[in-house]
């Protein structure tokens, strides 16, 4: 199935935790895929967008305390990003609301690659925010 996107290090931001939650929902999103290609039951994916709307709002809020609590100057607009694609996500459990038919597979696929140009544009802007923090943390442990 050439819709199926694989983990890469290159979404990794080197936060063990974090990192772990964007493969689960890359693992989330090939599931629902899957679901929507092979015809899956109706309940089935309708609880899977359910789960994602879900677990994407815990992964956002994890991500977003880091940065909070690091003191990141940009975390107002990334905040926003989220809250964009929360939104999106919502759209889709509307959809299925009234019929899962109503749920097509370009929908899910554009929600998807939404999350991948996330990880890709909006968060690599943190990563060196968040080595530099890192490295001086290091340094004052060793002092």
């Amino acid at each position: 199935m050439t819709n199926i996107i694989e983990w890469d290090e290159k979404y990794s931001i080197n936060e063990p935790e974090l990192d772990e939650c964007r493969k689960q929902l890359m693992d989330m999103f090939n599931s629902l895929i899957g679901m929507k290609t092979n015809k899956g039951s109706a309940k089935d994916v309708a609880n899977l967008v359910t789960e994602i709307n879900d677990f994407s709002k815990i992964f956002f809020s994890k991500e977003e305390k880091l940065l909070g609590k690091k003191g990141y100057p940009d975390l107002d607009p990334h905040a926003k990003a989220h809250r964009r694609f929360i939104k999106k996500t919502i759209g889709l459990r509307r959809e299925i609301a009234e019929d899962v038919d109503n749920l097509m597979l370009e929908d899910i696929l554009d929600l998807r690659d939404c999350l991948i140009t996330h990880f890709e544009a909006v968060d690599t802007m943190f990563i060196p925010f968040l080595r530099i923090h890192r490295y001086v943390e290091e340094c004052e442990n060793k002092k």
